[in-house]
């Protein structure tokens, strides 16, 4: 089904693999400390229900865009093991717990045909939240400008009716 350019399709897990390349990441120990870990790639492959060809998941679009090559980022901690065995215990959910079944991911076939998403984080909600509040905002400016445009309009004539019983 066709969403804001997005489709959804089913999903079923063909590899789950990690790469030898190890990413950095930034880690926060406090308000003036921060510093730089390392996480190995996890590559999860699936084909979705659209397609034959094999296609690269994501958690969401902003994880793709934070780095395209990997299918999860793990919370970044100051100990690369630690980032290690993280990507190992989602390898193994992919693996043991997911395994073959199908599960509901996303996908857009003009502008990313290779990459696919778990979940979305653009989707109608968050679009109608940003047009709806502005406008709703901007009515309710129009609507205080035209009750102080009537207000002084009848403020007006009542000073003129005064001074005509006067």
């Amino acid at each position: 089904r066709e969403r804001g350019g997005a489709a959804s399709a089913n999903c079923t897990v063909l590899a789950v693999r990690q790469l030898g390349e190890r990413f950095p990441c930034t880690f926060s120990c406090g308000a003036a400390c921060r510093g730089t870990a390392r996480y190995p790639c996890l590559q999860v492959l699936v084909r979705t229900s659209r397609s034959s060809a094999p296609a690269l998941l994501h958690e969401d679009e902003r994880q793709l865009r934070n780095n395209p090559k990997c299918s999860y980022i793990p919370p970044c901690a100051r100990d690369d093991q630690e980032n290690s065995e993280n990507v190992t215990y989602k390898q193994k959910y992919w693996k043991e717990k997911v395994g073959s079944q199908p599960f509901t991911c996303y996908f857009n076939q003009h502008l990313r045909p290779d990459d696919v998403m778990l979940k979305r984080t653009h989707d109608e909600t968050v679009l109608l939240h940003c047009f709806l509040w502005p406008l709703v905002t901007f009515l309710v400016g129009v609507l205080i400008v035209v009750l102080t445009i009537c207000a002084k309009s009848l403020a007006v004539r009542a000073e003129a009716i005064k001074k005509k019983k006067h």
